[in-house]
C-alpha cells in the first residue's frame, strides 16, 4: 500500500477481517465483486464517508479486441488474453533447475503483474507478494535498478534500526511510513534533515552504507521477472546484488547464452516462458 493516495482491487467477496485491515491504511477506494454487510459498514466509515467503493462486475466481457487512439488514428489489436500458470515456468534453461512451489507462486504473481504494468517492465516477488516494480523505462536494466531500490527499501525496512526509531506520539502513521523510507535513503538536505528529526524523541543515529549492505546480504530467495527478454546480462548482475533466485522471461535474445551464463554464475535458475507480456 502506499503512503499516500492508492486505490484497492480484491478478487474476491470482502470481509470484515479485511475491512478492518484496510481501513487503518491510508487509500481513496476499492473495487471487488462484493462486500459483506459488515465489510460494507467498516468501509463506508473510511475517511468520513468519502471512500470510494465499486462493486464489480462478474460476468463482464471486454471483448477480444482493444483500441488505442494516437493523435487521431484508432489502432486494433487482439487483447492479452493470456493467463499464467506454473506450466509457463517448466523451461528452466539453467544449471540449477529446482523451482519450489515457493519460488514457481512468485515467479507466477511477477508474471502477473507485469501483464498490467507499462513496458518496460520488470518485477520483483518474495513471499507471494510483489516488493518492488519497475515500469515505463527505455531500458531493461533501469528497469531493474528502479524495481531494485525499491526491494532494497522494503528489506531495509525491517533492520533493527528502523524498527526502532522513536517516534513522539501522535505522529501519523503514513508519516511514519516516510520517515522509515527517508531514514533508510539518508539523502537529506539540512532543512529536510531538521523537520525529520522533530518527530523523534531523539535524533536517530545514521544507518550507514555498511550497515546497509551488510544486512542486504542476508536477502535470499527473491524472484524477478521480465515483460520481454533481457538483452544483456547487465539486469541479471545487478538482480544478483538484491538476493534474486529464480528468474523469469520470455527469452529470444541473441544473448541469451550470455544471459544464461551470468545465472549459473550467480547460482540462479531461470526459466523462459515464451510470454511476451508488453503493455502501452
Amino acid at each position: 500500500m502506499c503512503s499516500f493516495g492508492d486505490f484497492c482491487a480484491i478478487s474476491d467477496i470482502v470481509d470484515e477481517q479485511t475491512a478492518r485491515y484496510l481501513k487503518k491504511e491510508v487509500g481513496d477506494g476499492i473495487v471487488a465483486p462484493g462486500y459483506t454487510a459488515e465489510a460494507l459498514e467498516i468501509l463506508k466509515s473510511k475517511k468520513g464517508g468519502k471512500f470510494i467503493i465499486l462493486q464489480a462486475t462478474l460476468d463482464y466481457d471486454a471483448g477480444e479486441v482493444e483500441y488505442r487512439e494516437v493523435y487521431g488514428m484508432t489502432f486494433m489489436q487482439t487483447r492479452n488474453e493470456v493467463k499464467i500458470s506454473k506450466s509457463d515456468m517448466e523451461n528452466v534453461v539453467t544449471t540449477k533447475k529446482e523451482l519450489g512451489e515457493g519460488a514457481l507462486r512468485d515467479l507466477m504473481v511477477a508474471s502477473i503483474c507485469l501483464k498490467y504494468t507499462q513496458s518496460n517492465s520488470v518485477g520483483f516477488a518474495k513471499d507471494g507478494m510483489m516488493v518492488g516494480v519497475g515500469a515505463g523505462q527505455q531500458s531493461r536494466v533501469d528497469c531493474v535498478k528502479l524495481a531494485g531500490r525499491k526491494v532494497c527499501t522494503w528489506y531495509l525496512r525491517q533492520h533493527p534500526k528502523v524498527l526502532s526509531l522513536p517516534f513522539k506520539e501522535g505522529i501519523k502513521r503514513q508519516d511514519r511510513v516516510n520517515a522509515r523510507v527517508r531514514y533508510i535513503e539518508g539523502d537529506f538536505t539540512d532543512e529536510e534533515k531538521t523537520r525529520w528529526e522533530a518527530q523523534f524523541t531523539e535524533a536517530p543515529p545514521v544507518l550507514t552504507d555498511e550497515e546497509k549492505a551488510e544486512f542486504l546480504k542476508q536477502s535470499t530467495g527473491i524472484s524477478i521477472s521480465s515483460d520481454a527478454f533481457f538483452p544483456f546480462r547487465d539486469s541479471i548482475d545487478h538482480a544478483s546484488k538484491l538476493g534474486v533466485s529464480y528468474v523469469a522471461q520470455p527469452g529470444g535474445s541473441v544473448q541469451d547464452g550470455q544471459v544464461t551464463e551470468a545465472c549459473d554464475e550467480y547460482g540462479m535458475a531461470m526459466c523462459f516462458t515464451g510470454i511476451r507480456l508488453f503493455h502501452h
